[in-house]
């Protein structure tokens, strides 16, 4: 009977225990009903084969995931290798600095939407302030600049990395404050340049956090919607489409288990950088 009396004690709830699971149960609602459902759904319509065929005779596929290849390379590279720059530059003691450093996040802390629609407007080639000045200073009109596919494509790149360059370089930034002191203080006893400091102390301090950063880095961008979107709308002629804008040209012409599909296919890219992430982590 004690054990049978303990056994039920055991399962009795108690008052912070029954609220602690009423509390979750909504978010798992919300969960199940805004995450689990749609994803699954958007599985179940990309089952067929013939939606795989269709997108992949869908020359403007190919071109989608050539420009996903390029953002991710050429954007997030850049991008790092400017904030493991400017995190050096922003650790600097100086209260102008500090202040740079508040201007700095600005694009940051700044919703999306605003920004790069007011970008947009200044690339306007006939009443954009880019073209405006161009013609007050030289008398000749400006190109359009979002007519040309690799040009919008560049300018998309340069809008992803000034909006989230403040970001990553503010993660670098609390890497180096981590490393000791007395390590450069010792390095300059002894002589060491600033490349030195950064090639034997600053570096293989802060490589880990690099790396990480650079993975989650190239898992977000994989799902970029705003900078390609908002600023050339996949044009022009849809070819500066990425994977994560793709979606939104095949709901637009009714085709939605191409849309769903071509989410499906950009899974091969983003598990194995999540993969490989969370298994550094595991470290």
């Amino acid at each position: 009977m004690s054990a049978t009396a303990a056994t039920v004690a055991r399962k009795a709830l108690g008052p912070w225990e029954f609220w602690g699971r009423a509390l979750v149960l909504p978010y798992l609602v919300v969960f199940a009903v805004f995450v689990l459902y749609p994803v699954g759904y958007g599985l179940w319509l990309a089952r067929h084969p013939a939606s795989y065929s269709k997108l992949f005779d869908d020359p403007i596929f190919f071109r989608t995931a050539i420009n996903t290849l390029v953002f991710i390379v050429v954007a997030i590279n850049l991008k790092m290798m400017v904030a493991l720059a400017l995190s050096g530059f922003f650790t600097i003691k100086r209260w102008w600095i500090s202040v740079l450093a508040g201007l700095f996040i600005l694009p940051w802390a700044v919703p999306s939407i605003p920004t790069i629609l007011s970008v947009r407007f200044m690339l306007n080639p006939e009443w954009g302030v880019i073209n405006t000045t161009y013609f007050r200073l030289t008398g000749l009109d400006g190109p359009n600049w979002l007519n040309d596919p690799t040009l919008a494509l560049s300018f998309s790149m340069l809008m992803h990395v000034w909006k989230s360059l403040p970001f990553w370089t503010l993660i670098l930034v609390a890497g180096r404050l981590a490393i000791p002191t007395e390590q450069y203080e010792a390095a300059s006893v002894d002589g060491a340049t600033r490349w030195q400091k950064f090639r034997f102390i600053t570096w293989p301090a802060m490589k880990s956090l690099y790396l990480t950063s650079t993975i989650l880095s190239m898992i977000w961008t994989l799902g970029d919607f705003n900078s390609v979107y908002l600023l050339t709308g996949g044009g022009p002629a849809d070819l500066t489409h990425v994977l994560a804008t793709l979606g939104i040209r095949y709901l637009r012409l009714d085709q939605v288990d191409l849309a769903m599909t071509s989410i499906v296919v950009a899974l091969p890219l983003v598990l194995p950088l999540v993969f490989f992430m969370m298994k550094r982590l595991g470290k």
